[in-house]
């Protein structure tokens, strides 16, 4: 038989590689654009009122034209248009210095701080929880209910609470947040590693069993390894629910940094584009964190032999 030169190989590979790709993209994209085609049309309709109104009071009536120019570049407008948002965001992070109360990125980073804080007490909470639970049937039937309870409480309500308390405890500043964070991340942590190192079937349990291994080489050898994916997919929630809980918590005490902050003063002076701009830093911010823990799942999994 003979052979095909690498670079043939090579060539033939990259047609393929670029078709698989653009199929990936290309209903990425198509949802992108109707999103944004949307969401202009929402821009147009949600400003045209105020538009209307203020070319009625000065006496000159708008065309169609001078209309959609009008609703697309109101200082406050009722709905952002996708351009607006987009440069608010890029001055909210290339424009300004790092150091500057206007930098997304500097109010980003005083969110982050308690967001990974909090997300690193409530995984260690949950993880430890979930093994507590599997291994004693006095948690699973006293500890799960009352996880499961926890939830059902309005972040929004539990918030100011515990502001407040530590508040007059002299505790402020990044615990509380931290702590709201982790009572919204530890949840998923705890059913997914619930449901984890509960995957091995009676058999393979039985056949460690007959190897005569304990609770712990159990534990180590079978449960862990098995929970690993359902504890990655669970962190995965986890922090950007912890993300969520960091903004809701600097909500109440009126803080002046964090993205939270920021959506606060905007709403108090109708900066609805200031708004936006937050809300997709969060956003992105969450993405990143996301995205890293999902490069530390494919890294850990392949070194247990649980992944290629």
């Amino acid at each position: 038989m003979t052979e095909i030169p690498a670079p043939a190989l090579r060539m033939r590979r990259r047609p393929a590689l670029y078709t698989g790709l653009m199929q990936g993209l290309f209903p990425v994209l198509v949802v992108l654009m109707a999103i944004i085609g949307v969401w202009y049309l929402g821009a147009f309709f949600l400003n045209s009122t105020w538009a209307q109104d203020q070319a009625a009071r000065a006496g000159q009536p708008l065309g169609f034209m001078d209309l959609v120019s009008a609703t697309m570049t109101q200082d406050r407008p009722v709905l952002p248009a996708p351009h607006q948002v987009a440069a608010g965001l890029w001055d909210g992070i290339f424009g300004q210095k790092i150091t500057s109360k206007r930098s997304l990125v500097w109010h980003g980073w005083i969110t982050l701080a308690p967001t990974l804080l909090g997300f690193a007490i409530g995984s260690l909470a949950g993880i430890l929880l979930a093994v507590g639970i599997v291994h004693s049937r006095v948690m699973d039937m006293s500890v799960m209910p009352w996880a499961i309870a926890s939830q059902t409480v309005p972040i929004v309500a539990l918030a100011p609470m515990v502001i407040v308390v530590l508040s007059s405890m002299g505790i402020t500043g990044l615990i509380p947040k931290a702590l709201i964070s982790a009572w919204l991340s530890f949840f998923p942590v705890l059913v997914g590693m619930v449901k984890g190192l509960r995957a091995p079937d009676r058999m393979q349990l039985d056949l460690m069993h007959s190897w005569n291994a304990g609770e712990a080489q159990v534990f180590w050898r079978l449960r862990l390894p098995s929970a690993m994916p359902y504890l990655f997919a669970s962190l995965k929630v986890a922090v950007a629910a912890a993300l969520v809980g960091t903004i809701v918590g600097e909500l109440p005490g009126g803080a002046s940094a964090g993205l939270g902050a920021r959506l606060l003063s905007g709403s108090y002076y109708g900066q609805t584009i200031q708004i936006w701009s937050a809300l997709f830093m969060a956003a992105t911010l969450a993405a990143g964190l996301v995205l890293l823990i999902g490069v530390i799942e494919r890294i850990t999994l392949r070194r247990m032999g649980l992944a290629r």
